[in-house]
Protein backbone atom coordinates (compact mmCIF):
# COMPACT_ATOMS: atom_id res chain seq x y z
CA UNK A 1 0.00 0.00 0.00
CA UNK A 2 1.37 3.44 -0.99
CA UNK A 3 1.85 5.87 1.86
CA UNK A 4 -0.13 9.08 1.35
CA UNK A 5 1.78 12.38 1.48
CA UNK A 6 1.16 14.61 4.53
CA UNK A 7 -1.68 17.06 3.85
CA UNK A 8 -1.48 20.73 4.86
CA UNK A 9 -4.53 23.04 4.94
CA UNK A 10 -3.58 26.67 4.13
CA UNK A 11 -5.79 29.76 4.61
CA UNK A 12 -4.77 33.15 3.18
CA UNK A 13 -6.69 35.88 1.33
CA UNK A 14 -3.90 36.42 -1.24
CA UNK A 15 -4.06 34.07 -4.21
CA UNK A 16 -0.36 34.44 -5.09
CA UNK A 17 0.61 33.51 -1.51
CA UNK A 18 -1.54 30.37 -1.63
CA UNK A 19 -0.06 29.32 -4.96
CA UNK A 20 3.52 29.94 -3.80
CA UNK A 21 2.97 27.86 -0.67
CA UNK A 22 1.26 25.09 -2.63
CA UNK A 23 4.18 24.79 -5.07
CA UNK A 24 6.77 24.95 -2.29
CA UNK A 25 5.07 22.20 -0.32
CA UNK A 26 4.45 20.05 -3.41
CA UNK A 27 8.18 20.12 -4.19
CA UNK A 28 8.84 18.83 -0.66
CA UNK A 29 6.39 15.93 -0.92
CA UNK A 30 3.36 17.51 0.77
CA UNK A 31 -0.21 17.74 -0.46
CA UNK A 32 -1.76 21.18 0.08
CA UNK A 33 -5.38 22.33 0.11
CA UNK A 34 -5.83 26.09 -0.06
CA UNK A 35 -8.65 28.31 1.24
CA UNK A 36 -9.21 32.08 0.76
CA UNK A 37 -10.74 32.57 4.21
CA UNK A 38 -10.69 30.84 7.64
CA UNK A 39 -14.42 30.03 7.37
CA UNK A 40 -13.80 27.82 4.32
CA UNK A 41 -10.87 26.10 6.05
CA UNK A 42 -12.95 25.45 9.18
CA UNK A 43 -15.76 23.93 7.09
CA UNK A 44 -13.20 21.55 5.52
CA UNK A 45 -11.74 20.70 8.94
CA UNK A 46 -15.14 19.55 10.16
CA UNK A 47 -15.23 17.01 7.32
CA UNK A 48 -11.65 15.68 7.39
CA UNK A 49 -8.43 16.10 9.35
CA UNK A 50 -5.18 17.26 7.69
CA UNK A 51 -1.71 16.67 9.12
CA UNK A 52 -1.27 20.38 9.88
CA UNK A 53 -2.90 23.80 9.35
CA UNK A 54 -1.07 26.93 8.15
CA UNK A 55 -3.27 29.94 8.94
CA UNK A 56 -2.76 33.61 8.06
CA UNK A 57 -3.83 35.99 10.83
CA UNK A 58 -4.81 39.04 8.74
CA UNK A 59 -7.79 39.29 6.35
CA UNK A 60 -9.99 41.95 4.77
CA UNK A 61 -11.79 42.97 7.96
CA UNK A 62 -8.59 44.20 9.61
CA UNK A 63 -5.20 43.88 7.94
CA UNK A 64 -2.98 44.75 10.90
CA UNK A 65 -4.30 43.50 14.25
CA UNK A 66 -4.52 39.78 13.50
CA UNK A 67 -7.83 39.54 15.36
CA UNK A 68 -9.62 37.77 12.50
CA UNK A 69 -7.00 35.03 12.47
CA UNK A 70 -6.81 34.81 16.26
CA UNK A 71 -10.57 34.35 16.35
CA UNK A 72 -10.21 31.52 13.81
CA UNK A 73 -7.62 29.83 16.06
CA UNK A 74 -10.12 29.79 18.92
CA UNK A 75 -12.91 28.46 16.68
CA UNK A 76 -10.66 25.68 15.35
CA UNK A 77 -9.54 24.65 18.83
CA UNK A 78 -13.16 24.57 20.01
CA UNK A 79 -13.75 21.36 18.04
CA UNK A 80 -10.24 20.18 17.07
CA UNK A 81 -7.65 20.14 19.84
CA UNK A 82 -5.20 17.83 18.10
CA UNK A 83 -4.32 19.05 14.59
CA UNK A 84 -1.01 21.00 14.60
CA UNK A 85 -1.69 24.69 13.89
CA UNK A 86 0.91 27.21 12.65
CA UNK A 87 -0.02 30.89 12.17
CA UNK A 88 1.63 33.52 9.95
CA UNK A 89 1.33 37.27 9.43
CA UNK A 90 3.09 40.10 7.62
CA UNK A 91 2.65 42.30 10.68
CA UNK A 92 4.48 40.09 13.14
CA UNK A 93 5.26 40.97 16.71
CA UNK A 94 6.24 39.05 19.80
CA UNK A 95 2.94 39.99 21.45
CA UNK A 96 0.89 38.68 18.52
CA UNK A 97 2.89 35.43 18.43
CA UNK A 98 2.41 34.89 22.16
CA UNK A 99 -1.33 35.56 21.88
CA UNK A 100 -1.72 33.15 18.94
CA UNK A 101 0.04 30.37 20.85
CA UNK A 102 -1.92 31.16 24.01
CA UNK A 103 -5.11 30.55 22.03
CA UNK A 104 -3.90 27.22 20.69
CA UNK A 105 -1.34 27.63 17.89
CA UNK A 106 1.84 25.53 18.08
CA UNK A 107 4.18 27.87 16.20
CA UNK A 108 4.43 31.26 14.44
CA UNK A 109 5.93 32.33 11.08
CA UNK A 110 6.42 35.92 9.95
CA UNK A 111 5.92 37.03 6.33
CA UNK A 112 7.84 37.16 4.10
CA UNK A 113 8.75 33.71 5.23
CA UNK A 114 12.05 31.92 5.02
CA UNK A 115 11.48 28.68 3.07
CA UNK A 116 13.86 26.64 5.20
CA UNK A 117 12.30 27.77 8.47
CA UNK A 118 8.75 27.26 7.20
CA UNK A 119 9.52 23.73 6.01
CA UNK A 120 11.33 22.89 9.26
CA UNK A 121 8.40 24.11 11.35
CA UNK A 122 5.85 22.16 9.30
CA UNK A 123 7.98 18.98 9.28
CA UNK A 124 8.34 19.16 13.06
CA UNK A 125 4.65 19.80 13.69
CA UNK A 126 3.51 17.04 11.31
CA UNK A 127 5.84 14.53 12.99
CA UNK A 128 4.68 15.56 16.47
CA UNK A 129 1.02 15.36 15.43
CA UNK A 130 1.45 11.88 13.98
CA UNK A 131 3.29 10.70 17.10
CA UNK A 132 0.52 12.00 19.36
CA UNK A 133 -2.13 10.33 17.18
CA UNK A 134 -0.29 7.00 17.34
CA UNK A 135 0.11 7.27 21.12
CA UNK A 136 -3.59 8.01 21.60
CA UNK A 137 -4.58 5.12 19.33
CA UNK A 138 -2.33 2.72 21.24
CA UNK A 139 -3.67 3.94 24.58
CA UNK A 140 -7.26 3.50 23.42
CA UNK A 141 -6.52 0.03 22.08
CA UNK A 142 -4.80 -1.04 25.30
CA UNK A 143 -7.66 0.20 27.50
CA UNK A 144 -10.73 -0.78 25.54
CA UNK A 145 -11.12 -4.58 25.49
CA UNK A 146 -10.08 -5.58 29.02
CA UNK A 147 -13.24 -4.49 30.80
CA UNK A 148 -15.39 -5.50 27.82
CA UNK A 149 -14.17 -9.12 27.84
CA UNK A 150 -13.92 -9.68 31.60
CA UNK A 151 -16.60 -12.17 32.62
CA UNK A 152 -15.84 -14.29 35.69
CA UNK A 153 -19.01 -15.21 37.59
CA UNK A 154 -18.36 -18.91 38.17
CA UNK A 155 -17.19 -20.33 41.52
CA UNK A 156 -14.00 -21.57 39.83
CA UNK A 157 -12.98 -17.95 39.16
CA UNK A 158 -13.51 -16.65 42.70
CA UNK A 159 -9.94 -17.35 43.88
CA UNK A 160 -8.66 -15.53 40.78
CA UNK A 161 -10.84 -12.49 41.47
CA UNK A 162 -9.86 -12.38 45.14
CA UNK A 163 -6.15 -12.51 44.34
CA UNK A 164 -6.44 -9.81 41.67
CA UNK A 165 -8.27 -7.55 44.14
CA UNK A 166 -5.52 -8.02 46.72
CA UNK A 167 -2.41 -7.62 44.58
CA UNK A 168 -3.35 -5.39 41.61
CA UNK A 169 -2.56 -2.17 43.45
CA UNK A 170 0.84 -3.43 44.61
CA UNK A 171 4.14 -3.68 42.72
CA UNK A 172 4.46 -7.44 43.25
CA UNK A 173 5.52 -9.59 40.31
CA UNK A 174 2.78 -12.00 39.25
CA UNK A 175 3.05 -15.35 37.46
CA UNK A 176 -0.08 -16.40 35.55
CA UNK A 177 -0.47 -20.06 34.63
CA UNK A 178 -3.14 -22.03 32.82
CA UNK A 179 -3.93 -23.71 29.53
CA UNK A 180 -3.54 -21.92 26.22
CA UNK A 181 -6.40 -19.55 25.46
CA UNK A 182 -7.79 -19.31 29.00
CA UNK A 183 -7.27 -15.54 29.32
CA UNK A 184 -3.85 -15.01 30.91
CA UNK A 185 -3.14 -11.99 28.72
CA UNK A 186 -6.49 -10.44 29.62
CA UNK A 187 -5.85 -10.92 33.35
CA UNK A 188 -2.42 -9.31 32.95
CA UNK A 189 -4.03 -6.25 31.39
CA UNK A 190 -6.65 -6.06 34.12
CA UNK A 191 -3.95 -6.17 36.81
CA UNK A 192 -2.09 -3.39 35.02
CA UNK A 193 -5.23 -1.26 34.62
CA UNK A 194 -5.95 -1.52 38.35
CA UNK A 195 -2.39 -0.61 39.34
CA UNK A 196 -0.80 2.79 40.05
CA UNK A 197 1.24 2.25 36.85
CA UNK A 198 -1.79 2.22 34.55
CA UNK A 199 -0.95 5.58 32.95
CA UNK A 200 2.63 4.59 32.08
CA UNK A 201 1.85 1.82 29.60
CA UNK A 202 1.83 -1.99 29.37
CA UNK A 203 4.58 -3.46 27.16
CA UNK A 204 3.83 -7.01 25.95
CA UNK A 205 6.55 -9.43 24.83
CA UNK A 206 5.91 -12.93 23.47
CA UNK A 207 9.07 -14.68 24.63
CA UNK A 208 8.37 -17.71 22.48
CA UNK A 209 8.53 -15.67 19.29
CA UNK A 210 12.02 -14.26 20.00
CA UNK A 211 14.98 -16.11 18.52
CA UNK A 212 18.01 -16.61 20.77
CA UNK A 213 20.14 -14.38 18.54
CA UNK A 214 17.75 -11.43 18.82
CA UNK A 215 16.70 -11.89 22.44
CA UNK A 216 19.14 -9.41 23.99
CA UNK A 217 18.53 -6.77 21.33
CA UNK A 218 14.74 -7.04 21.66
CA UNK A 219 14.71 -7.04 25.45
CA UNK A 220 17.57 -4.68 26.33
CA UNK A 221 18.14 -2.72 23.10
CA UNK A 222 21.40 -2.10 21.29
CA UNK A 223 23.64 0.76 20.19
CA UNK A 224 24.63 1.54 16.63
CA UNK A 225 27.37 -0.83 15.46
CA UNK A 226 26.77 -3.45 18.18
CA UNK A 227 26.49 -6.07 15.42
CA UNK A 228 26.41 -6.20 11.63
CA UNK A 229 22.83 -5.01 11.08
CA UNK A 230 22.75 -2.52 13.96
CA UNK A 231 22.58 0.61 11.82
CA UNK A 232 20.98 2.75 14.55
CA UNK A 233 20.38 2.73 18.32
CA UNK A 234 17.40 0.64 19.41
CA UNK A 235 15.35 0.90 22.59
CA UNK A 236 14.60 -2.46 24.21
CA UNK A 237 11.38 -3.61 25.86
CA UNK A 238 12.68 -3.04 29.40
CA UNK A 239 13.47 0.58 28.62
CA UNK A 240 10.09 1.05 26.92
CA UNK A 241 8.32 -0.28 30.01
CA UNK A 242 10.18 2.00 32.43
CA UNK A 243 7.64 3.36 34.91
CA UNK A 244 4.97 0.94 33.70
CA UNK A 245 4.41 -2.81 33.40
CA UNK A 246 6.24 -5.45 31.36
CA UNK A 247 4.23 -8.55 30.45
CA UNK A 248 6.38 -11.55 29.52
CA UNK A 249 4.14 -14.08 27.78
CA UNK A 250 5.23 -17.72 27.40
CA UNK A 251 8.03 -17.14 29.89
CA UNK A 252 8.89 -20.87 30.09
CA UNK A 253 10.29 -20.61 26.55
CA UNK A 254 13.04 -18.15 27.46
CA UNK A 255 16.41 -19.45 26.20
CA UNK A 256 18.45 -20.96 29.06
CA UNK A 257 21.45 -18.80 28.19
CA UNK A 258 19.39 -15.64 28.72
CA UNK A 259 17.76 -16.56 32.01
CA UNK A 260 20.69 -15.27 34.09
CA UNK A 261 20.60 -11.91 32.29
CA UNK A 262 16.87 -11.60 32.90
CA UNK A 263 17.32 -12.55 36.56
CA UNK A 264 19.86 -9.78 37.08
CA UNK A 265 17.51 -7.14 35.67
CA UNK A 266 14.65 -8.38 37.85
CA UNK A 267 16.84 -8.34 40.97
CA UNK A 268 18.68 -5.05 40.43
CA UNK A 269 16.56 -3.12 37.93
CA UNK A 270 19.71 -2.47 35.89
CA UNK A 271 20.89 -3.48 32.43
CA UNK A 272 23.13 -2.42 29.53
CA UNK A 273 22.14 -2.10 25.92
CA UNK A 274 23.92 -4.58 23.66
CA UNK A 275 27.27 -3.03 22.67
CA UNK A 276 27.19 -0.39 25.42
CA UNK A 277 29.00 -0.24 28.75
CA UNK A 278 26.62 2.35 30.23
CA UNK A 279 24.33 0.85 32.89
CA UNK A 280 20.70 1.99 32.81
CA UNK A 281 18.23 1.85 35.68
CA UNK A 282 14.56 0.94 35.19
CA UNK A 283 11.57 0.93 37.50
CA UNK A 284 8.88 -1.45 36.34
CA UNK A 285 6.55 -4.25 37.37
CA UNK A 286 6.81 -7.67 35.73
CA UNK A 287 3.87 -9.91 34.93
CA UNK A 288 4.63 -13.29 33.34
CA UNK A 289 2.52 -16.09 31.89
CA UNK A 290 2.98 -19.65 30.74
CA UNK A 291 0.93 -22.72 29.88
CA UNK A 292 3.76 -25.01 30.98
CA UNK A 293 4.24 -26.65 34.37
CA UNK A 294 7.13 -24.45 35.52
CA UNK A 295 7.89 -26.68 38.51
CA UNK A 296 8.52 -29.58 36.14
CA UNK A 297 10.67 -27.34 33.95
CA UNK A 298 12.75 -26.47 37.00
CA UNK A 299 13.15 -30.13 37.95
CA UNK A 300 14.19 -30.95 34.39
CA UNK A 301 16.84 -28.23 34.53
CA UNK A 302 15.32 -26.14 31.76
CA UNK A 303 14.27 -23.23 33.98
CA UNK A 304 16.22 -21.58 36.78
CA UNK A 305 14.72 -21.99 40.21
CA UNK A 306 15.88 -18.54 41.35
CA UNK A 307 14.26 -16.95 38.29
CA UNK A 308 11.00 -18.69 39.13
CA UNK A 309 11.14 -17.28 42.67
CA UNK A 310 11.60 -13.79 41.22
CA UNK A 311 8.61 -14.14 38.90
CA UNK A 312 6.08 -15.84 41.15
CA UNK A 313 5.89 -13.52 44.14
CA UNK A 314 2.19 -14.02 43.48
CA UNK A 315 0.94 -17.04 41.53
CA UNK A 316 -2.47 -16.97 39.86
CA UNK A 317 -3.72 -20.13 38.14
CA UNK A 318 -6.57 -19.69 35.68
CA UNK A 319 -9.02 -22.62 35.40
CA UNK A 320 -9.86 -23.93 31.92
CA UNK A 321 -13.15 -22.82 30.37
CA UNK A 322 -14.69 -26.29 30.77
CA UNK A 323 -14.56 -25.80 34.56
CA UNK A 324 -16.23 -22.38 34.55
CA UNK A 325 -19.89 -23.39 34.22
CA UNK A 326 -22.20 -20.74 32.83
CA UNK A 327 -19.30 -18.38 32.12
CA UNK A 328 -19.27 -20.16 28.74
CA UNK A 329 -22.76 -18.89 27.95
CA UNK A 330 -22.13 -15.37 29.23
CA UNK A 331 -18.94 -15.10 27.21
CA UNK A 332 -20.72 -16.47 24.14
CA UNK A 333 -23.39 -13.77 24.44
CA UNK A 334 -20.71 -11.09 24.74
CA UNK A 335 -18.84 -12.38 21.68
CA UNK A 336 -22.12 -12.59 19.74
CA UNK A 337 -22.84 -8.88 20.27
CA UNK A 338 -19.30 -7.89 19.40
CA UNK A 339 -19.02 -9.86 16.15
CA UNK A 340 -22.56 -9.08 14.99
CA UNK A 341 -21.68 -5.41 15.30
CA UNK A 342 -18.23 -5.78 13.75
CA UNK A 343 -19.43 -7.73 10.72
CA UNK A 344 -22.77 -5.88 10.45
CA UNK A 345 -24.82 -9.08 10.73
CA UNK A 346 -28.44 -9.18 11.96
CA UNK A 347 -27.72 -12.04 14.38
CA UNK A 348 -29.31 -11.35 17.76
CA UNK A 349 -29.35 -14.53 19.86
CA UNK A 350 -28.26 -18.10 20.46
CA UNK A 351 -31.01 -20.69 20.22
CA UNK A 352 -31.69 -22.97 23.20
CA UNK A 353 -30.21 -25.89 21.27
CA UNK A 354 -27.06 -23.84 20.55
CA UNK A 355 -26.72 -22.95 24.23
CA UNK A 356 -26.98 -26.64 25.14
CA UNK A 357 -24.30 -27.49 22.59
CA UNK A 358 -22.00 -24.85 24.06
CA UNK A 359 -22.51 -26.31 27.55
CA UNK A 360 -21.68 -29.87 26.42
CA UNK A 361 -18.56 -29.05 24.45
CA UNK A 362 -15.17 -29.53 26.17
CA UNK A 363 -13.44 -26.36 24.86
CA UNK A 364 -9.87 -27.62 24.48
CA UNK A 365 -8.94 -24.17 23.11
CA UNK A 366 -10.67 -22.37 26.00
CA UNK A 367 -11.88 -18.75 25.65
CA UNK A 368 -9.88 -18.19 22.46
CA UNK A 369 -11.63 -21.12 20.79
CA UNK A 370 -15.04 -19.93 21.99
CA UNK A 371 -14.39 -16.51 20.46
CA UNK A 372 -13.48 -18.08 17.10
CA UNK A 373 -16.50 -20.39 17.18
CA UNK A 374 -18.96 -17.55 17.84
CA UNK A 375 -17.40 -15.29 15.20
CA UNK A 376 -17.68 -18.07 12.62
CA UNK A 377 -21.27 -18.79 13.68
CA UNK A 378 -22.22 -15.12 13.31
CA UNK A 379 -20.88 -15.15 9.77
CA UNK A 380 -22.51 -18.46 8.85
CA UNK A 381 -25.92 -18.02 10.49
CA UNK A 382 -28.88 -17.87 8.09
CA UNK A 383 -31.33 -16.45 10.62
CA UNK A 384 -31.31 -14.03 13.53
CA UNK A 385 -30.64 -16.88 15.99
CA UNK A 386 -27.57 -19.13 15.92
CA UNK A 387 -28.35 -22.87 15.78
CA UNK A 388 -26.02 -25.83 16.54
CA UNK A 389 -25.20 -26.32 12.85
CA UNK A 390 -23.76 -22.79 12.76
CA UNK A 391 -21.39 -23.60 15.63
CA UNK A 392 -19.80 -26.60 13.88
CA UNK A 393 -18.46 -27.98 17.13
CA UNK A 394 -18.23 -31.62 16.10
CA UNK A 395 -15.83 -32.49 13.30
CA UNK A 396 -17.37 -34.79 10.64
CA UNK A 397 -16.26 -38.41 10.59
CA UNK A 398 -13.39 -39.01 8.18
CA UNK A 399 -13.82 -41.57 5.46
CA UNK A 400 -11.28 -44.37 5.66
CA UNK A 401 -10.72 -44.04 1.92
CA UNK A 402 -9.98 -40.31 2.12
CA UNK A 403 -6.25 -39.87 2.78
CA UNK A 404 -5.06 -37.06 5.04
CA UNK A 405 -3.26 -34.14 3.44
CA UNK A 406 0.32 -33.30 4.39
CA UNK A 407 -0.86 -30.25 6.36
CA UNK A 408 -3.42 -32.40 8.23
CA UNK A 409 -0.76 -34.98 9.11
CA UNK A 410 1.59 -32.24 10.30
CA UNK A 411 -1.18 -30.62 12.32
CA UNK A 412 -2.03 -33.85 14.11
CA UNK A 413 1.64 -34.58 14.82
CA UNK A 414 2.14 -31.14 16.36
CA UNK A 415 -1.07 -31.41 18.41
CA UNK A 416 -0.01 -34.80 19.73
CA UNK A 417 3.50 -33.60 20.65
CA UNK A 418 2.13 -30.55 22.44
CA UNK A 419 -0.38 -32.70 24.33
CA UNK A 420 2.35 -35.11 25.45
CA UNK A 421 4.43 -32.23 26.81
CA UNK A 422 1.67 -30.20 28.42
CA UNK A 423 1.73 -27.53 25.68
CA UNK A 424 5.44 -26.88 26.25
CA UNK A 425 6.60 -25.67 22.84
CA UNK A 426 10.32 -26.16 23.55
CA UNK A 427 9.87 -29.81 24.54
CA UNK A 428 7.51 -30.46 21.62
CA UNK A 429 10.01 -28.91 19.20
CA UNK A 430 12.78 -31.16 20.55
CA UNK A 431 10.62 -34.26 20.04
CA UNK A 432 9.71 -33.22 16.50
CA UNK A 433 13.32 -32.42 15.62
CA UNK A 434 12.80 -28.74 14.74
CA UNK A 435 13.76 -25.45 16.35
CA UNK A 436 11.34 -23.59 18.57
CA UNK A 437 10.99 -20.73 16.08
CA UNK A 438 10.36 -23.18 13.22
CA UNK A 439 7.63 -24.88 15.23
CA UNK A 440 6.00 -21.52 15.96
CA UNK A 441 5.99 -20.71 12.26
CA UNK A 442 4.31 -24.04 11.45
CA UNK A 443 1.76 -23.56 14.23
CA UNK A 444 0.91 -20.09 12.93
CA UNK A 445 0.52 -21.37 9.37
CA UNK A 446 -1.71 -24.23 10.51
CA UNK A 447 -3.81 -22.02 12.78
CA UNK A 448 -2.83 -23.79 16.00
Amino acid sequence: MLKRPPCIFIADDQRDVLESLRLLLKAEGYAAETFPHPDALIDALRARAPDAVLLDLNYTRDTTSGEEGLDAVVRIRAFDAATPLVVMTAWGSIELAVEAMRRGAQDFIEKPWDNERLLTVLKTQVALGQAVARARALEAASREPASDEWIADSPAMRPVLETIDRVASSDANVLLTGESGCGKGLVARIIHERSPRKDRGLVVVNIGSLSETLFESEMFGHVKGAFTDAKADRIGRFELADGGTLFLDEIANIPPAQQARLLRVLEEGRFERLGSSRTQQVDLRVLAATNADVALEVEAGRFRRDLLYRLNTIHIHLPPLRERGDDVLHLAQRFLKRYAHRHRRPVEALSDAALSALRRYGWPGNVRELSHVIERAVLMARDRAIVPADLRLEAPARSERAPMTLDELECEAIRAALARHGDNVVAAACELGVSRSALYRRMEKLGL
